[in-house]
């Protein structure tokens, strides 16, 4: 059995690791990659796939960096395609941050999209930006709609005779899933993961066009002028049209007055935009379990959920109001900052009517399953990046442990909600990023000579290799407490009776973007 496999990884006596070799095997046969419980992208995108026009491409890179442009390409390809399948035009992006992802969706792939964010600086930089783009914007689409009409007459006169043109309109309904209007070189989607008992999602392949019709022409015209945009969306960032700027900072419910304002806002951006399909509209709010997304948009209606790297608590609240609610018919969540996640059995509190970030799941709960902040912070560390070479700050590592036994030593301080930062890369020397990081945590550093904290630093000197072993162990063992993780939202998807299929995909390259695994999910047609 595998206990009986890696059981010589620890002394039976003292618990201690004793044959490293073995730990790290260990560690790689528990990793998601190797449980072989993912759905590969391709196959998901093969199942979604419907015969429509391609879209014009924008390319991301050119106002993004490497990393954010790989994401998402990536991911808005996906929730387009989930959109389409499940027949929906709106998107929610939960902490949509600086709006990247909503305004590709929308520009790149016509989806109404609400970025919901928390941070007002965020909202007001999408604010900005749409007003810098929507200034140029008319005149863009102007001179964009009068190149293609030159170009649809340039083309009518290549054309041959009406009569000799076979044209196939594209049918654009959504996929029935009644078998009887399945076809039989369908594709389905329980058919990418193991048997386990949830009811059958199917996509059948539409009649499949032999010629360019005219009726799918003038349908993508609207996506073409995205061409002529290109040279402005290279130098500012491609966020929307509209915006509908909100303000709800804090969680709670809204203040009938509120609602009336936003109710109004709302009406007055719905009346804008008759004449204009892809619009981006960053709003502020605080999304929790119990957030009623129709107090935040007044026009809310069947939509799908999607969120990039959502921040802690933030990825599971998704998967919650996910499957309360019934308008929303799918999802698509990466989630990342695991050490932020709130958990039930952590402290050994009971608080049942409180609602964690971490076990979401039945079965872990029965167990009073606890990871704890030390193991969550290693499932943040980035294994694929070291094996290609991208080192751990080895110093900066040095640096804030060290400064772990002067706080605790000379201050008595063993627990603090203050943050050190980023001040190793503000930091002159050792005795420089001590007293900054004294001053960010509110202790008194006058106490505390320059001879004092050297000598600490000579204490441990000889030890640094020694704690960048540790953190490498630490690197290995990452990605088996990622999977407990993400199993946990996976496990809380399948115990839901709403839930036609549901599956974690890896959607990024690790190295480029070490938090790669997506928690996808679609309801039932009846939910």
């Amino acid at each position: 059995t595998d206990d009986d496999t890696f059981s010589n990884v620890f002394c039976e006596n003292s618990k201690k690791l004793i044959n490293v070799d073995l730990f790290a095997l260990a560690a790689t046969y528990y990793s998601l990659s190797n449980l072989g419980v993912c759905t590969p992208l391709e196959d998901v995108l093969e199942a979604l796939r419907r015969d429509n026009q391609g879209t014009t491409g924008i390319k991301t890179d050119e106002f993004m960096n490497n990393k954010k442009s790989h994401e998402v390409q990536v991911m808005s390809e996906l929730v387009d395609k989930i959109a389409n399948y499940c027949g929906v035009k709106q998107v929610i992006d939960i902490g949509s941050g600086k709006g990247y992802l909503s305004s590709f969706l929308s520009m790149q792939y016509n989806l109404q999209v609400y970025g919901i964010d928390s941070s007002n600086s965020n909202t007001n930089g999408a604010h900005e930006r749409n007003r810098k783009l929507k200034k140029h914007w008319r005149a863009y689409q102007s001179r964009g709609r009068a190149n293609l009409k030159s170009q649809r007459l340039e083309k009518a006169h290549d054309r041959p005779v009406e009569s000799e043109i076979k044209c196939k309109v594209i049918d654009e309904k959504p996929l029935n899933n009644d078998s009887s209007h399945q076809s039989q070189d369908q594709v389905t989607i329980q058919d990418l993961v193991p048997s386990c008992g949830f009811t059958e999602i199917s996509t059948s392949e539409t009649s499949k066009q032999t010629e360019v019709d005219l009726v799918a022409q003038t349908q993508s015209d609207e996506s073409k002028l995205s061409e002529e945009v290109l040279a402005f969306l290279n130098v500012l960032p491609s966020d929307a049209v509209e915006v509908f700027s909100s303000s709800h900072g804090i969680c709670g419910e809204l203040c009938e007055e509120e609602k009336a304002q936003r109710k109004m806002a709302s009406l007055k951006a719905k009346a804008s935009k008759s004449s204009e399909s892809n619009l981006y509209f960053p709003l502020t709010s605080c999304i929790t379990a119990e957030t009623e997304l129709s107090d935040i948009i007044t026009d809310l209606e069947d939509c799908m959920m999607v969120g990039l790297h959502t921040c802690g608590d933030l990825a599971a609240n998704t998967l919650r109001i996910f499957t309360a609610k019934p308008e929303i018919k799918a999802v698509c969540s990466v989630g990342c900052c695991y050490h932020l996640l709130s958990e039930q059995f952590e402290n050994q509190e009971d608080c049942p009517e409180e609602v964690w970030g971490f076990p979401m799941c039945q079965y872990l709960k029965d167990k009073g399953w606890c990871c704890g902040r030390n193991a969550r912070m290693s499932a943040c560390l980035a294994l694929e990046r070291v094996a290609v070479g991208q080192m751990l700050p080895a110093e900066s590592l040095f640096y804030r442990a060290v400064l772990q036994v002067i706080i605790e030593e000379i201050y008595g301080v063993i627990k603090s909600d203050r943050h050190v930062g980023k001040t190793f890369s503000k930091s002159s020397s050792f005795i420089d990023y001590v007293r900054k990081s004294l001053k960010k945590l509110e202790l008194d550093d006058s106490k505390l000579p320059d001879s004092c904290i050297m000598d600490y630093y000579e204490k441990y000197k000889h030890r640094m290799n020694e704690l960048e072993a540790f953190n490498m162990l630490k690197v290995v063992l990452a990605p088996c407490i990622e999977v407990l993780i993400l199993l946990d939202r996976l496990c809380y998807l399948k115990e839901q009776d709403n839930i036609a299929w549901s599956g974690l995909v890896k959607l990024f390259d690790p190295v480029k973007s070490p938090r790669c695994y997506a928690v996808i999910a679609l309801k039932k047609q009846s939910c």
